[in-house]
């Protein structure tokens, strides 16, 4: 099984891009963030062509969203919001994979948290903390040691210092800071899950999913940071075959400032 992860930053304005990846990449499931579009307004059709018959989207006018596109029929399908707000950021299915068991696949937005990393002065990281707790506090209450759940999105922080391009310059950069790096850590320790990515890609080595638009080449000053992430459940680990973060999207015509993340597993 082959799922995919990308934060699309407006699903209607990359359409194309999102048919090429499907065409070229073919995973069994994506997961888009930010498809920035109520329900009704989704593109219909988008990648049925392709055998992607299946689809969950939980959307609003403008901003956030996600959605779940599949090869996969869906046993079960949800929605869910967080902090009070609809704001459109958890879906989640299940499927069942090639071994005849359930599969559940969790897609998140969390909050990116503004631009000043104190709670008091900016309601927006306030958010963000609190949201990562819920977090935390939900899947701590499902935790059981035979559950085969994934989880994938942008999840809004770079935890390690290689996820990162300067450790020291962005410890007090909202994504970085300590406290989010704690509220994402107790999230990662809820469930017991495991970094499929960086079960493939040594701790130590940079790996990044996202890069400024602001940047004149992004490329060149590669200043990245990892806020894409793809977890498993411990029943999952031994079926995970391979991963990759897909960087050369991240150059293709009117990109995204994130690059997809896909890991295949053996199901």
């Amino acid at each position: 099984m082959r799922i995919c992860t990308w934060n699309i930053n407006s699903v209607r304005i990359r359409l194309e891009s999102v048919e090429r990846l499907l065409k070229e990449q073919r995973p069994d499931i994506l997961c888009l963030q930010e498809i920035k579009v109520a329900n009704e307004l989704f593109p219909p059709g988008l990648g049925e062509a392709l055998g992607y018959n299946h689809r969950l989207i939980h959307g609003q006018k403008a901003y956030h969203g996600v959605a779940i596109l599949s090869r996969l029929p869906f046993m079960a399908s949800k929605t869910r919001h967080w902090c009070g707000k609809e704001d459109a950021r958890h879906a989640w299915v299940s499927v069942e994979a090639r071994d005849g068991k359930p599969l559940e696949l969790h897609n998140f937005y969390v909050p990116a948290g503004g631009d000043v990393p104190d709670p008091e002065e900016n309601e927006k990281f306030a958010h963000k903390l609190q949201f990562l707790a819920e977090m935390s506090d939900w899947f701590s209450d499902r935790r059981k040691k035979s559950s085969r759940s994934v989880l994938v999105g942008d999840l809004n922080v770079a935890p390690l210092e290689s996820d990162v391009w300067s450790h020291k310059q962005l410890l007090k950069v909202v994504s970085h800071t300590p406290v989010e790096v704690e509220a994402l850590t107790r999230v990662y320790d809820s469930h017991d899950w495991v970094d499929a990515v960086r079960n493939f890609i040594p701790a130590e080595q940079p790996l990044f999913s996202w890069w400024s638009y602001r940047a004149r080449d992004w490329e060149l000053s590669d200043r990245g940071r990892r806020l894409d992430h793809i977890w498993v459940t411990p029943a999952l680990k031994s079926a995970l075959g391979a991963a990759e973060v897909v960087k050369a999207v991240r150059g293709w015509e009117k990109p995204s400032d994130h690059a997809p993340v896909i890991v295949e597993l053996d199901l």
